[in-house]
């Protein structure tokens, strides 16, 4: 069944979800506050808005992807009073799970409904729907935004009520971003004990060590010829991104009393990386500052 979409923030992600939706049948009218990603949007069939009020004024759903928890909050708070009494706001950008539940209370006060759903994928996974989604809310809500998250993705999973999708998202890339840093120690430690990259990687790969750094990303060029680092660490997914996603788990831990000692380490090492050399590389890059150090210790 087509639906009316308002999609708010059509950058990297947002804008080929988007133009996904379109594909899928549904009439999407977009707005950013970036001239030329509006631009591109309505170059893949997106209505222009000409500003988010306008775009969530007769839409069945409001679907956004910002970049923080902040954005998203000054946004309802500009667009919940335009939409239609009872309109379905999807959210997902991936925030602090106390700025989801915030938003959700926001959205339910002005008689709307919500529903938090961060994606795993980037922009890979964007442009060719293969994203997954986490969501966080009521099970009717979960089922009236399922088709359209398929439109965009490959896999949808209801985590729970409020905040739980952005909760799994935050867990999910604590994962992969200890994994990427053991990976790459475990390279480098290779490296210096006469191992080759490809040797390591033939072993762990079928090993006990199999995991998705290593086998889709692997941090050092060769054994994977489509991961970053054959092209000089270009970005699937930004350092600068993960160094946020590390940093929404710190904090997450930090409120819960969780002991989480790799994961603030982690939030740590990729928080240097990213606002120094990795500022503009992918996240697997982090293998070079970590062969770089022991070759300063050397």
């Amino acid at each position: 069944m087509s639906r009316t979409v308002a999609f708010i923030g059509l950058g990297h992600m947002g804008g080929p979800m988007a133009a996904n939706l379109v594909t899928a049948g549904h009439s999407v009218r977009g707005y950013d506050l970036v001239p030329a990603a509006l631009k591109a949007a309505a170059g893949a069939g997106v209505e222009a808005a000409g500003s988010a009020v306008s775009a969530v004024a007769d839409a069945d759903l409001v679907i956004t992807m910002l970049p923080a928890g902040g954005h998203v909050l000054d946004l309802y708070g500009g667009i919940l009073a335009a939409a239609r009494p009872g309109t379905l706001f999807v959210d997902c950008s991936t925030i602090d799970v106390a700025d989801a539940r915030t938003a959700h209370e926001q959205a339910v006060a002005a008689g709307m409904r919500a529903l938090d759903a961060p994606v795993s994928g980037g922009v890979v996974g964007a442009e060719q729907a293969t994203l997954t989604f986490m969501a966080g809310g009521g099970a009717a809500e979960f089922a009236e935004a399922e088709p359209l998250l398929a439109a965009m993705g490959k896999k949808a999973v209801h985590c729970g009520a409020a905040g739980a999708g952005q909760a799994a998202k935050i867990c999910n890339n604590m994962i992969l971003g200890i994994s990427m840093i053991a990976v790459s120690e475990a390279f480098v430690l290779g490296e210096s004990l006469g191992l080759s990259p490809q040797a390591l990687y033939d072993v762990a790969s079928t090993a006990s060590g199999q995991c998705w750094a290593l086998t889709v990303n692997c941090p050092v060029p060769g054994p994977v010829p489509t991961s970053p680092a054959n092209r000089d660490y270009r970005p699937g997914f930004a350092a600068p991104l993960m160094a946020k996603d590390l940093t929404l788990a710190a904090n997450a831990a930090r409120s819960s009393g969780v002991r989480a000692e790799l994961g603030l380490r982690a939030a740590e090492l990729y928080a240097a990386y990213a606002e120094g050399p990795g500022a503009g590389e992918d996240f697997s890059g982090i293998v070079r500052t970590i062969r770089d150090q022991n070759g300063e210790q050397a």
